[in-house]
């Protein structure tokens, strides 16, 4: 415990210094209406994903999650963060992946221990929809304290992860995309990986002698490959960034931009907690406290943060309002 009063304590708790230098590789197809992003965890992922005790299932889910957010995220032009959020009725009620502009990647799973096993006593591989139940996806962009944020929500469809976000392009963002997820466990630990492809307008960059009906069959060539990556690939710590997209785009020439960080991203600490606290009433903080401390539980790093009740002060009741 350190000894500095906990409203002026920043330190959050050790957590692995890990960077992945080269976690996202963005890609286009030259003068075809196609750009992509690969992403590749590497031992990230199992840092993330061993936080926490959780059922290989919920794991994987976990892990696709976090590639999607990594990928979706190094797609902002300012400071801020992507969030991908999960909320159902069923066995895993909350899934919530972030990353921020820097690619700093956080996420975690909420299990209801009684669905969960009553799903897998009918069910012994069962979907991501079934794992959700009904309920919403979220998308946000979050671009600080100052300006708002940007939200879009749709229902829960789709057996798989991936699925739902592609109904949530079709119907929210009116997009054409390409979604491929995957998460294992391999002899390395734990691997995540993504490959998004997004169909643009026909204009920069696109070649102008082929038309709307031109574009749509590069559009659909584009698709028709890179349905042909396999998890083993994807998850394969050796295989180069680069050599992958060759081995799926070779034929229309992919062209690799300059590829994005991503690191351990949890950003915790006793003095925001600490302000948390002080929000309540002194009852309130009463009735939190166990054997003299409250315990505060950070759910992505999965660390208890320990405050004395003597050094949180709270308000007084009706002060809040």
């Amino acid at each position: 415990m350190s000894e500095t009063p906990a409203f002026l304590d920043s330190l959050r708790p050790a957590v692995p210094d890990i960077v992945v230098p080269r976690g996202v590789t963005p890609f286009y197809l030259p003068r075809r209406p196609v750009r992509g992003r690969l992403i590749r965890l590497g031992p990230l992922a199992d840092a993330l994903l061993t936080r926490h005790d959780n059922p290989p299932l919920v794991r994987r889910i976990t892990g696709e999650a976090l590639a999607l957010a990594a990928g979706l995220a190094s797609a902002l032009k300012f400071q801020g963060s992507f969030s991908l959020q999960v909320k159902g009725d069923g066995a895993l009620p909350m899934l919530l992946a972030d990353c921020t502009d820097g690619g700093a990647l956080r996420g975690y799973a909420r299990i209801n221990e009684d669905k969960f096993s009553d799903l897998l006593a009918r069910e012994t591989e069962p979907s991501a929809e079934q794992l959700m139940g009904h309920g919403y996806l979220a998308f946000t962009v979050d671009q600080g304290p100052d300006r708002d944020r940007h939200q879009g929500i749709v229902t829960i469809e789709g057996s798989r992860l991936a699925d739902m976000a592609l109904h949530y392009f079709r119907t929210s963002e009116q997009m054409s995309c390409f979604v491929h997820l995957a998460c294992e466990e391999t002899e390395a630990g734990w691997r995540a990986g993504g490959l998004i492809l997004e169909k643009v307008a026909g204009e920069g960059g696109v070649d102008p002698a082929l038309d709307a009906e031109a574009q749509e069959e590069s559009w659909r060539t584009a698709v028709a490959l890179a349905a042909t990556l396999r998890d083993g690939e994807l998850l394969d710590d050796a295989l180069p960034p680069e050599r992958l997209l060759y081995r799926l785009f070779h034929t229309e020439g992919a062209a690799v931009d300059r590829a994005r960080a991503l690191s351990y991203g949890c950003r915790c600490s006793r003095q925001r907690l600490s302000g948390i606290l002080e929000g309540f009433t002194r009852d309130d903080l009463d009735h939190m406290t166990v054997e003299g401390d409250i315990v505060m539980t950070c759910e992505f790093c999965n660390f208890d943060f320990r405050f004395p009740r003597e050094e949180i002060r709270g308000t007084e009741v009706g002060a809040r309002n």
